[in-house]
């Protein structure tokens, strides 16, 4: 009996123990044979991380290889995926993060194969006592990456640019296989348009982890590398000069190399700080920027387009000798006022210029003078000049949002509001109000065709090591020219020039000035309030023998173009032609000391653990 059930327990035993081998040779065809491959990279992952190395971007510097950006690194708390045994509360309490949030955001990463990030945005003095508890959370790793120093704050803010990380329809983009959602990009001004230029590529380093995810070593190092750096055609000197004569004043300044096309300065203000951006920015912050009534995120330079005032007259005046309306017995009598049927075009000398002719209609503005010259070349062929030297039309420069301004005509008029063309406003037209509106950036581009004689070249922020042709001539014979630069000269060199409070001996500057009507009629000055004062325009070129500057300044409801404008022009030219000055020297010696701080990239790779009431 005894020997019967000991039997039949032994077989028991024995196909147990069958069954048991039968089942582990099973699991062991499936995870050796079937899935071998796919679990020993599984295991493999487990054990050794790829993380990026982030690739310095490249320099930005003026024309005269002054740093305007460089870079400067910053740090981010991550957490190895499938790290063990992590104490959430004590984490969470080390980078003033809610646990809540500490935990939902491991729990979102579990399942990815790179670390997660915990606290970014983090500098050199944010990460000693971080380091100090570094060993007490496996898993936990101090990770460098790279932001900007933007060396000069908020100067120039509208052309640089700023940084940010990408959307997702960046991040689907097949062009841009080098980017991760962490990765900094350009997202405005330069750091945008020449993106794949400063960029970079990223680098990697493999490493080796234990179960807890603690960096045992590294097995791999593939260096980034830098991004090519970028030389502007932005002339520093010229740069700060024109946004220092602002004194907080809203407006915008454009400065052209009239030889060649490239911007030496581009000043939108009031302006904004790029570093706000880069690592995401504070909502009160962008709160504040977007209620601002003076919309300092709107880049004036480009995107705004306003009337021109007397700066029109140039063109006024070129067409007028060209189409042998202006000539040797073309005059006009000015009385201060024209009266056409209900209507009276008034001009800003109250008591009128007596019998005035070219130049003398230019050099002093007269409004009367321009009046007539406007009736007689008619709507159509102002329009036709005008669109010649580039209004209504875009420059192309590339930066964002760029306007294309106003050139009224016939067709325009009937097109946008559905109604005839009258005298009145060929009248008001010429003399740069009505319908028409320019941006600073087209006024600098007229300054500059004018000072080259006809030359329209293409528009670059880029300084060029080879000769640009222009991308077109004007067919304009080369007195009529000679005729406007010396009435131009007048205007500053004459003591009846309307600009003639910014001569000066040593340097020969041809301008003009306009002020643009914000409101319909005669206010007392000292009543009006800020809002109704009129804009204030200036367009200027230097030397005039052979100019190498050409600008326009504008100055929203600033009042005069010849008290408001003009000093700015005048004290930007000086900073380009003579930057030897003093004060050039004292901002120079700043910027040095700016950069003297900064990290280099070395360092980044190897951290520590509208008719006028008044003169123009």
């Amino acid at each position: 009996m005894n020997k019967h059930y000991f039997e039949r327990f032994i077989k028991f035993s024995i196909y147990f123990i069958g069954l048991i081998f039968s089942l582990y040779i099973i699991r062991l065809y499936y995870l050796q044979i079937l899935h071998g491959s796919e679990l020993n990279t599984a295991s493999y992952m487990n054990r050794v991380k790829i993380l990026a190395v982030p690739a310095p971007r490249g320099i930005i510097y003026d024309r005269n290889k002054v740093a305007l950006v460089k870079n400067k690194p910053y740090f981010s708390v991550s957490l190895l995926p499938l790290s063990m045994g992590i104490d959430i509360k004590g984490l969470s309490e080390l980078l003033s993060i809610d646990q809540t949030v500490m935990a939902a955001k491991i729990k979102c990463g579990l399942n990815s194969l790179n670390p997660i990030i915990l606290k970014d945005g983090l500098f050199f003095e944010d990460i000693a006592k971080i380091e100090a508890k570094k060993s007490d959370f496996p898993g936990m790793i101090i990770e460098t990456n790279i932001t900007r120093n933007y060396i000069h704050e908020n100067l120039m803010a509208h052309v640089i640019g700023y940084l940010g990380k990408p959307i997702q329809s960046q991040l689907d983009n097949p062009s841009n296989d080098n980017i991760t959602k962490d990765t900094l990009i350009g997202k405005w001004g330069v750091e945008r348009l020449y993106n794949s230029t400063l960029m970079g590529i990223a680098g990697k380093k493999i490493v080796e982890v234990d179960a807890f995810g603690k960096v045992l070593r590294v097995l791999k190092f593939e260096p980034p590398i830098k991004g090519k750096d970028l030389i502007l055609s932005i002339d520093i000197n010229a740069q700060i000069a024109a946004e220092n004569d602002f004194q907080g004043r809203t407006g915008a300044l454009v400065a052209i190399d009239p030889n060649n096309g490239e911007i030496l300065s581009l000043v939108s203000l009031p302006s904004f700080r790029p570093a706000d951006f880069t690592l995401g920015i504070n909502p009160k912050i962008w709160n504040k920027l977007n209620s601002d009534k003076k919309f300092p995120l709107l880049n004036r330079a480009l995107q705004s387009a306003f009337p021109p005032g007397s700066i029109f007259k140039t063109i006024d005046s070129i067409a007028g000798i060209e189409e042998g309306i202006i000539n040797n017995n073309f005059s006009v009598f000015c009385n201060g006022a024209r009266h056409l049927g209900n209507h009276s075009y008034g001009c800003w000398k109250k008591g009128g210029h007596g019998t005035t002719a070219f130049p003398r209609g230019l050099v002093e503005s007269c409004d009367l003078f321009y009046y007539e010259v406007g009736n007689r070349l008619g709507i159509d062929r102002i329009e036709k000049y005008a669109k010649l030297f580039g209004l209504g039309e875009k420059t192309g420069l590339q930066l964002s949002g760029e306007s294309a301004g106003i050139v009224p005509g016939k067709q325009w008029k009937r097109k946008a509001l559905h109604d005839s063309w009258y005298l009145g406003e060929t009248l008001i037209t010429a003399i740069g109000q009505g319908y028409l509106t320019v941006t600073p950036i087209q006024a600098a581009n007229l300054a500059s065709i004018i000072a080259s004689d006809g030359k329209y070249y293409p528009l670059t922020l880029l300084k060029g090591e080879q000769e640009i042709k222009p991308k077109r001539v004007l067919t304009i014979h080369d007195e009529t020219f000679r005729k406007v630069k010396e009435a131009m000269l007048e205007v500053v060199s004459s003591p009846r020039g309307t600009a003639h409070s910014i001569y000066t001996p040593d340097i020969a500057i041809a301008g003009k000035t306009g002020t643009a009507q914000v409101v319909k009629g005669r206010i007392d000055t000292k009543k009006q309030a800020a809002e109704t004062k009129d804009h204030a325009w200036f367009i200027a070129f230097a030397p005039v023998e052979k100019p190498q500057i050409a600008l326009s300044v504008f100055i929203e409801h600033g009042g005069h173009g010849g008290s408001a404008a003009a000093p700015i022009a005048l004290d930007v030219i000086k900073a380009y032609l003579k930057p030897v000055g003093a004060a050039a020297k004292m901002e120079q010696k700043e910027v040095q000391q700016l950069e003297s701080d900064t990290i280099t990239d070395s360092d980044l790779l190897n951290p520590p653990n509208e008719d006028k009431d008044d003169e123009d």
